[in-house]
């Protein structure tokens, strides 16, 4: 064979491989998304389908053979046109199935009967198998390093931005055209949906301080607070801080990001803080507190009338559940029930912090199990008897699934694989990896979505803070193991990574205001670049309260 052939077959067999790597990758991802009941996007599935059936003999789709198909899922709330948070009557709730539970190697079991023995019958619920879960993940790890595979996909970004580029200078001037010839539809009445907003900071901060202004007028003679055994009223709190209702300002809450939070998490936090005092955090935007919750709830469901007089904002607010007891789940429903908190231009998610270091230092926990016990087993109580906890069962209905935040940029200790412990032995007083904390929290939300999509209740879905800060990997439990994510700026960094993100077309909720005052300045984002190359980005605020002085962020 002539030398310049020898020559040419080298690239195009190294650009084959690295196609048939690419697509290994979204198999993987779909194989996950299916048996989550999470959704994949249909274009990609139809085309590994038609792949498939073009190579029979494929390794690859003998790997996703057994893969079942979630039909129409997830299973999104419904729209309710009365109050949904009226408590019905015990003997209307849907009935006890009377199922047992049991956390074995921190995921949830469920058994036929309550009281289970070692003979006790395990419903069939599947969930990832460990080893299997370590093995893609290592596969997928090898992938985005391989040069070949990077050269190929940086490539194809490359086209799919040029590509974008001819379409602007080709058309912009006919879109901008077609654009005005829409009737009654512009940027202001066109549907905007924030996908990535904290509850505690959902408000600007003029709308805070009127309402503390407020609430000190009105309320300064209840009882909000116990310092050292003793009750404080509102009043009494503030005269300990030796402010009045008139000294307050915008200034003086100081909970505006700025350059000293840049790359300096801790910082952040403590701005949640209004006045740098956590008493006043716990009191206005706290739902477990002296007054359970009141005013965070009266401020919120400012935002909700604020929304539905826009009638074209809706949000996806984000409250916590931290995992260190039993009750927050019950607390948090009770909080929404009571107050009724609830608006059909907002739905809710639930955050999960990674703070089990904390959790442990302080002897609030023995190991990591207990955390997820805390945190799923109420979800399956309320799942198999929801007369055991009706008002979970009623708040459950309006929550779209689960988050998992902390700041992506501390070192991790360790590297998740076989040898790491399981979650029973998990004593020791380091956090768990990214990754083990994101399998853990799927494999649970795994089986609690069978036996829901069983009952006829609908599911939830995965979209984690991923890729914000820290190591790439991040991205790579994300892509497995996520239906959407936030932030997603090291996608930058990592072009296999990038490409499969577009391939898969994985949402990413990017906020570069608030990216400005953490971690990436404003002119180095990357949503642009995103943009141009077909990735599924939206723009969402994040924490309005830190980031925006605007009533409409």
């Amino acid at each position: 064979m002539p030398l310049f052939l020898l020559l040419l077959q080298v690239p195009f067999t190294d650009l084959l491989d690295a196609a048939k790597s690419v697509v290994r990758a979204l198999f993987i991802r779909q194989k996950y998304m299916n048996q989550s009941m999470q959704s994949f996007c249909r274009t990609t599935a139809q085309h590994l389908k038609e792949l498939s059936e073009r190579t029979p003999d494929s390794p690859l789709e003998e790997e996703n053979a057994d893969t079942p198909v979630a039909e129409n899922a997830p299973v999104h709330p419904p729209f309710s046109e009365h109050h949904p948070y009226e408590v019905c009557d015990p003997s209307k709730m849907p009935q006890d199935l009377g199922f047992g539970l049991k956390m074995v190697d921190g995921v949830v079991h469920v058994y036929t009967k309550r009281e289970i023995t070692d003979v006790s019958t395990e419903l069939d619920l599947p969930y990832p198998d460990l080893q299997e879960f370590v093995a893609d993940m290592n596969v997928l790890m090898a992938l985005i390093i391989n040069g070949p595979i990077k050269s190929f996909c940086y490539r194809r970004l490359q086209y799919l931005s040029s590509r974008y580029q001819m379409h602007v200078l080709l058309n912009e001037m006919k879109e901008l055209a077609a654009q005005k010839k829409v009737p009654h539809r512009d940027f202001y009445n066109i549907r905007k949906v924030d996908t990535h907003i904290h509850a505690a900071s959902c408000m600007n901060q003029k709308h805070l301080l009127r309402f503390i202004k407020r609430a000190m007028k009105k309320n300064s003679e209840e009882i909000v607070h116990v310092e050292g055994g003793k009750e404080q009223t509102l009043r009494q709190v503030f005269q300990s801080m030796n402010l009045s209702a008139y000294d307050l300002s915008v200034d003086t809450l100081d909970m505006h990001a700025d350059r000293n939070t840049f790359h300096r998490f801790d910082k952040f936090n403590a701005k949640y803080n209004p006045i740098g005092e956590s008493v006043l955090r716990e009191i206005f935007i706290k739902t477990d507190n002296k007054v359970s919750g009141k005013y965070f709830a009266h401020i919120i469901k400012e935002v909700m009338a604020d929304l539905e007089e826009s009638k074209y904002q809706n949000a996806e607010l984000r409250l916590s559940i931290y995992g260190r007891s039993r009750n927050e789940w019950d607390a948090l429903a009770c909080w929404a029930v009571n107050h009724k908190v609830h608006s059909n231009n907002v739905r809710w998610l639930v955050q999960i912090p990674r703070l089990y270091d904390v959790f442990r230092c302080k002897k609030q926990i023995n190991h990591f199990q207990e955390i997820l016990q805390n945190i799923f087993l109420p979800l399956f109580e309320a799942t198999v008897n929801p007369a055991s906890h009706p008002e979970l069962h009623l708040f459950l209905e309006h929550v779209d699934g689960f988050d998992s935040v902390d700041d992506e940029s501390k070192p991790e200790q360790h590297i998740f694989n076989m040898e790491s412990p399981l979650p029973e032995n998990w004593k020791e007083e380091d956090n768990p990896p990214y990754s083990y904390y994101l399998y853990y929290m799927y494999a649970n939300m795994t089986v609690l979505n069978h036996l829901r999509r069983q009952r006829g209740f609908h599911t939830f879905v995965l979209r984690p803070h991923c890729g914000e800060a820290g190591p790439v990997h991040h991205l790579v439990t994300g892509f497995m193991l996520s239906q959407n994510i936030s932030h997603g700026l090291l996608l930058r960094k990592a072009p296999v990574l990038q490409y499969l993100y577009y391939l898969a077309q994985i949402g990413i909720a990017m906020s570069p205001l608030s990216n400005n005052s953490l971690f990436l300045s404003y002119h180095r984002n990357p949503l642009p670049d995103f943009l141009s190359r077909g990735l599924i980005v939206s723009l969402s605020t994040d924490d309005p309260l830190q980031f925006h002085f605007t009533k409409v962020p």
